[in-house]
């Protein structure tokens, strides 16, 4: 496996949401996949970094620091699933260790997911 360095552009989701636009969570799911698809598959151990600009509309007053990332990564992680890490023996519990952090950036247009991956050496 060789490194991976892109940006999945689109704005991140964490759960189902039951008020708003509805079906933006499974969007996304579906951008990260279309994106990461024609990545190389990781097949072994590895690092990943993962940084989430998020829009203003993130970061309502009520809830400054904006959604959690634990929730944001949940979603991130399954659509990965599907692409980079089909071809893993369980899946993204090859990764041994991860980076995550969020940010505001000035606009949807802007918005979406910084993504490093590092292969390791376990043996």
């Amino acid at each position: 496996m060789s490194y991976i360095n892109c940006f999945i552009r689109g704005v991140p989701y964490s759960r189902n949401k039951s008020r708003g636009k509805i079906g933006a969570a499974d969007e996304w799911s579906v951008q990260v996949r279309e994106q990461t698809a024609s990545l190389p598959r990781v097949k072994e151990a590895c690092t990943l970094k993962v940084t989430f600009l998020l829009p203003p509309d993130k970061f309502p007053t009520d809830f400054p620091y904006g959604p959690d990332l634990d929730n944001l990564l949940k979603r991130f992680m399954d659509a990965l699933n599907h692409t980079i890490f089909s071809d893993t023996h369980g899946g993204d519990s090859c990764v041994i260790m991860l980076t995550v952090m969020k940010t505001k950036v000035a606009s949807s247009e802007d918005s979406g997911v910084h993504l490093e991956v590092l292969p390791v050496s376990v043996a």
